[in-house]
């Protein structure tokens, strides 16, 4: 399943690459192309193979060039490239979102799982996860209680938050060149620019661009506890702040310059450099937390 799933999102991945036009030209090498969207040699092959059988592009005596035009047709639903844990994550923070979910709010297992077209125990395990850090809580015979944040949980976990993400940094910049993650971060750098030329009408793509990256920087320092930690993260950084839609667009496209200077940062493998633009970006981060938080109370 995980395979399958990996395989999934690196087609929709280079099928996006053709869209946008980033693969013009020379075709690149099955490693450049690995490198690029940072899979497996077997993984891009797979997609190499499928992009021939639906005419995404052509490969004559051992030369590949782009092919018909994609569509939205062509990429595989969200629900089968992500797993069914990310698929409730996902799900409850657009609920949360949409229904405008305030502090004192129940949350009710089996409404959820009908709603998301999932098992109740999914709904439940993920609830569970997340009742760890005092969001929410169960209550007997009534279901869950969503508690909502306050400013003093937000600032201790930004604390921790500049405190591992640094260390992931500056261990990023140290791996080899032949490292996965390099080709992973020069398709966000892509992504980011790509994003940024269209900034107008995709700015509410950033959440998820925005999750991807610093997902990508603690690869570098794998540990089981920062990636639970990054879940919480994600709730609240790329979920809770969007309540407040006041400046959105310029702050996201404000984020997105950041992250471009960060990821050149990281590309320098300068120590100096990473770390005034990890600390520069977190803090900006920090700001725009504190101001959704105010926001939130009114």
């Amino acid at each position: 399943m995980r395979t399958d799933t990996v395989y999934k999102k690196a087609f929709n991945r280079t099928a996006s690459m053709l869209r946008d036009g980033q693969l013009v030209g020379n075709f690149p090498s099955e490693n450049e192309l690995r490198r690029r969207i940072g899979v497996s040699r077997t993984t891009v092959r797979k997609v190499l193979q499928e992009l021939v059988h639906r005419e995404l592009i052509t490969e004559r005596n051992g030369i590949r060039a782009a092919g018909r035009a994609v569509d939205e047709n062509d990429y595989y639903p969200d629900a089968q490239t992500t797993s069914r844990a990310r698929h409730v994550e996902q799900q409850f923070m657009e609920w949360m979102l949409r229904g405008d979910t305030r502090p004192g709010a129940s949350i009710k297992e089996l409404e959820l799982a009908r709603q998301f077209g999932v098992a109740t125990n999914g709904i439940r395990e993920f609830l569970i996860r997340f009742s760890r850090f005092g969001l929410i809580e169960k209550r007997p015979n009534t279901g869950w209680l969503f508690k909502g944040f306050t400013e003093d949980f937000a600032l201790e976990l930004f604390e921790i938050r500049v405190m591992f993400e640094l260390r992931s940094a500056h261990l990023f910049s140290r791996q080899p060149d032949n490292s996965p993650l390099w080709g992973k971060l020069a398709a966000l750098k892509i992504a980011h620019t790509e994003l940024l030329k269209r900034i107008e009408s995709r700015f509410h793509d950033f959440s998820g661009l925005d999750n991807r990256f610093h997902r990508v920087i603690n690869e570098a320092s794998p540990n089981r506890f920062i990636d639970d930690f990054y879940d919480i993260i994600s709730f609240i950084f790329h979920y809770h702040y969007q309540w407040n839609k006041q400046d959105e667009k310029q702050r996201n496209q404000a984020a997105i310059l950041e992250h471009l200077a960060y990821i050149d940062a990281l590309e320098s493998r300068d120590s100096e450099r990473i770390e005034r633009a990890c600390r520069g970006h977190l803090a900006s981060a920090r700001a725009t937390l504190m101001r959704s938080l105010i926001g939130f109370d009114e």
